[in-house]
């Protein structure tokens, strides 16, 4: 998922100062992206803003620094559709950010691909719990170095498995009760 989508579906919303959008990233924004510095925000708003989807304004501030407030501007929001409305193509770790923002950014400006972007996730998950839930798990050790313990790596590499089976479910359930909801909220059309 490329940054400058998260921060156009940001700017759909309201503008924003690159402080709002650190500040944000790092409360509320946190489960989109994280590790995102100042310096790398305001190189990417200096990018954005060459390629004509945000311009800005100067806010001037009492007693403080003056703040550059940025918008969207015809041709950022031109483009924040263009993503919204593009295919998505899940990746192979379910969880991952493109879909998060996708499903909120992409959600708050094209409702109509709502439903198909959460059909798309999650029959690929559906796809990727039958074929790798009942495969083979066990691993391979030829010359481990002495600190490998082989029951306890087994054992280690078995609780992972399982917890990542509980997340994967906990993933699908969740993607089914969103298309729920979302139909009940007259969001999106219940498939026919």
């Amino acid at each position: 998922m490329k940054f400058e989508y998260l921060l156009l579906g940001l700017f759909a919303l309201r503008p924003h100062s690159g402080y709002d959008l650190k500040k944000w990233l790092a409360e509320g924004g946190k489960f989109f992206r994280s590790n995102s510095d100042q310096s790398q925000i305001y190189r990417l708003l200096a990018r954005m803003e060459g390629n004509g989807w945000i311009t800005h304004k100067v806010d001037p501030r009492e007693k403080r620094p003056d703040a550059k407030l940025y918008s969207i501007t015809d041709e950022g929001r031109a483009e924040l559709l263009r993503w919204a409305r593009s295919p998505y193509v899940p990746p192979s770790r379910f969880q991952d950010a493109d879909f998060l923002v996708r499903f909120v950014f992409g959600g708050i400006v094209d409702p109509v691909g709502l439903r198909e972007l959460i059909t798309t996730e999650l029959r690929a998950r559906k796809d990727q719990v039958a074929r790798h839930r009942g495969r083979d798990r066990t691993q391979q050790y030829i010359d481990p170095i002495p600190e490998v313990d082989i029951d306890r790596a087994n054992l280690l590499f078995e609780l992972s498995h399982i917890r990542g089976m509980a997340e994967i479910d906990a993933w699908i359930n969740w993607l089914e009760e969103m298309l729920v909801a979302l139909d009940a909220a007259q969001i999106t059309e219940p498939a026919e």
